[in-house]
């Protein structure tokens, strides 16, 4: 019984890691149709199509994702559901940073701030690939 404690534990953190990243992610979906324009800002201008358009299908795949990693059913594909993801909306997440570093308006802190962020894509990518070894 004590051999199984370990992996209780690891089960227990792997579900809380889960937990939490559903509920950013579901958090994030929904302000995709609340505040939509700080979304529509970001969308690659190579892209076509509207700019909305991306902004709410990034959303419903933000929520669906998040449904998918709160369910322990579905955990091990919502885990590489957000590795994907994260990967597809890393371009607007550059081009946010082109815009704001190339705007003489913007401060220098936001632009450390929006430069700073590109790389954070790596530990989210890492933690969702976490999720999807320790899901049962």
């Amino acid at each position: 019984m004590t051999s199984q404690l370990p992996v209780e534990r690891a089960g227990a953190a792997a579900n809380r890691g889960a937990i939490r990243m559903a509920t950013a992610l579901f958090g994030m979906g929904v302000l995709h149709f609340v505040a939509p324009k700080p979304f529509d800002s970001i969308v690659p201008p190579a892209l076509p199509g509207s700019a909305r358009t991306y902004t709410y299908a990034s959303g419903v795949a933000e929520i669906a994702v998040a449904g998918a990693l709160a369910a322990p059913k579905t955990r091990k594909v919502g885990a590489l559901a957000a590795v994907a993801l994260f990967v597809s909306v890393f371009p607007a997440n550059v081009q946010m940073a082109v815009d704001r570093t190339r705007n003489p308006n913007t401060n220098k802190f936001v632009k450390a701030a929006v430069i700073a962020r590109l790389p954070l894509q790596i530990p989210m990518i890492a933690a969702a690939l976490s999720v999807h070894r320790n899901a049962r």
